[in-house]
């Protein structure tokens, strides 16, 4: 059963038809919408500012959430894949973005609607990526634009699949 501890009063919200993994930590002031799967190892620690996640979103293996006490906070829009061992510390996630496995997203970037970050990637803070784009490296820097459709369709192809894997869980 994953762990869901309570910190500084706030108690987490997980909502309905969310899967989350035997080893998954959701910790704090933490809101997760429906339709979710938290994976394993995935730490999700609201202890020092707000972690809000959206609908129909995954946080897959090893993923590591957090914010900066008392200034960043974590958005995630819906139907984000936020992939393995990615690290988003007080960031903004737009709906449709995906963050590739490894990734970096630091304190107050903003990742645009259908927006992909390439595994690996370090998005520095501050930092806005633009809609539908695709960006890599470190530091990350934009490499191509993809058009909505393309990002949608493979945002809800993948949050599509996580509930399927969500399911053999059940």
């Amino acid at each position: 059963m994953a762990l869901i501890k309570s910190v500084r009063g706030f108690t987490p919200e997980i909502g309905e038809d969310t899967f989350l993994a035997d080893n998954a930590t959701i910790i704090g002031d933490t809101h997760i919408g429906k339709g979710c799967s938290i994976w394993f190892n995935a730490v999700l620690r609201g202890d020092v500012n707000t972690i809000r996640i959206g609908n129909h979103v995954n946080i897959q293996d090893g993923a590591v959430l957090h914010t900066l006490y008392q200034k960043s906070v974590i958005e995630i829009g819906d139907y984000v894949s936020v992939g393995h061992n990615v690290t988003i510390h007080g960031a903004k996630i737009c709906d449709y973005a995906l963050v590739g496995m490894g990734a970096t997203v630091l304190d107050g970037a903003v990742v645009g609607s259908g927006a992909i970050i390439a595994a690996n990637a370090l998005v520095l803070s501050n930092t806005v990526v633009p809609p539908n784009t695709i960006w890599a490296g470190v530091p990350a820097k934009q490499v191509k634009e993809v058009s909505p459709e393309q990002a949608r369709e493979i945002n809800q192809k993948i949050a599509h699949n996580y509930a399927m894997y969500a399911s053999w869980y059940e």
